[in-house]
């Protein structure tokens, strides 16, 4: 019995949850405020996101330095080292401090 609530208020429900369901891929914020122009989209949750510092990658809970592998939260207290299954994890899927531009290239 309970009900869990994220910090941002979005209410977990054990049936007919649908947040984050591949579907649809609103940020919870969206939801809430409506979505934002083209050119101006939420980059996460937060809106404006955090500033990720120099060579870093936010992982969620805290921001990752890829080259001593430790992650610190938010107000850089250390939280733990990554392991190599993290380390991958994290490299492929979280936002980085950098852009990266990728050129298209048309099939021949």
């Amino acid at each position: 019995q309970g009900k869990y609530t994220f910090a941002d208020g979005l209410e977990y429900e054990d049936k007919k949850w649908h947040y984050c369901d591949g579907y649809d891929r609103r940020f919870y914020t969206e939801i809430c405020s409506g979505l934002k122009p083209a050119g101006i989209s939420q980059l996460t949750n937060l809106d404006p996101p955090r500033k990720i510092p120099e060579g870093c990658y936010d992982c969620g809970d805290g921001f990752y330095n890829p080259e001593t592998r430790v992650i610190v939260d938010y107000k850089f207290r250390f939280l733990r080292n990554a392991d190599d299954d993290e380390h991958e994890w994290i490299i492929r899927t979280c936002r980085k401090a950098w852009d990266e531009t990728i050129e298209h290239k048309p099939k021949p």
